[in-house]
């Protein structure tokens, strides 16, 4: 495959990864072990935890720009992210490849039903269904002048959070597919504010994982490969961003969804 080919990609993967706040490396990673079935599972999430980290600084500029970004929580979740992060990055060199693209077949199933879900769910907790333990932690006045009062309880999302760093970093995802369905189902945050914020987390597990694969000497494997996807969603994360305004994402994130179970059901097989 000719390396220029990874720019567009890379435009795609940021496009959509931060349409949805995902980061991008659900799409990344099916991509890399398909085309490169001899590199290792910490060769392919070190070059996907780059990626992500890129796609999300990038995007995390865009979103600030907004005014859309819980900084304290996601400063907060990110604290709680960053141990489960160098820690899973640090399990992916005891894992075989072909259990590696079972686990993540079988999590890339997992999330199609997410997305799925989370296409049809409450942007808000109106009703105060979910009220127990919570508090109000953080307020956001976006751009258009709205306030968005953020109230959750505070040690369960640190405890989800750590093992979402973990899982995500062992699978080189980035962890943002997994969290943006649980700031929204779980604790009710705006759909707007939770992908913003899902990206501004990702910033800080993704750089984590990132060193944890530096240090061992998994990453970099493919330099010009990787660099191509990098500068590629640096700019989609903006396009991802600017058509999060005007775009209903329930369409697209149907689109995934579906993508998403069939690469899993792929891996799956080829695992067996």
């Amino acid at each position: 495959m000719n390396e220029l080919w990874f720019l567009p990609i890379g435009v795609a993967v940021g496009a959509f990864g931060t349409l949805i706040g995902a980061g991008g490396g659900f799409l990344l990673v099916p991509l890399l072990i398909l085309l490169f079935p001899q590199d290792s599972p910490a060769m392919v999430t070190g070059a996907s935890l780059a990626v992500v980290f890129l796609n999300a600084a990038s995007g995390t500029v865009a979103y600030a720009r907004m005014r859309r970004i819980g900084y304290k929580t996601g400063i907060l979740f990110a604290a709680a992210t960053i141990p489960g992060a160098l820690i899973g990055s640090w399990l992916t060199g005891y894992f075989s490849r072909k259990a590696f693209n079972g686990l993540f077949g079988i999590l890339l199933l997992a999330m199609a039903v997410l997305v799925a879900v989370r296409r049809g769910g409450r942007a808000h907790d109106t009703e105060g269904t979910r009220r127990t333990s919570r508090r109000i932690v953080d307020t956001i006045v976006d751009r258009e002048g709205v306030a968005h009062p953020l109230s959750y309880n505070v040690p369960l999302g640190i405890s989800l959070s750590l093992l979402i760093g973990l899982f995500s970093s062992l699978i080189g995802i980035g962890g943002g597919i997994i969290h943006v369905p649980l700031l929204t189902s779980v604790f009710g945050f705006p759909m707007h504010i939770a992908t913003a914020t899902s990206h501004f987390i990702l910033v800080f597990t993704s750089l984590a994982g990132v060193a944890m694969h530096v240090l061992d000497g998994t990453w970099p494997a493919h330099l010009v490969r990787d660099i191509l996807l990098g500068i590629g969603v640096v700019g989609g994360a903006q396009v991802g961003a600017f058509l999060s305004v005007r775009l209903k994402a329930s369409v697209i994130t149907l689109a995934i969804a579906g993508a998403l179970a069939l690469v899993g059901v792929r891996l799956i097989v080829g695992a067996f």
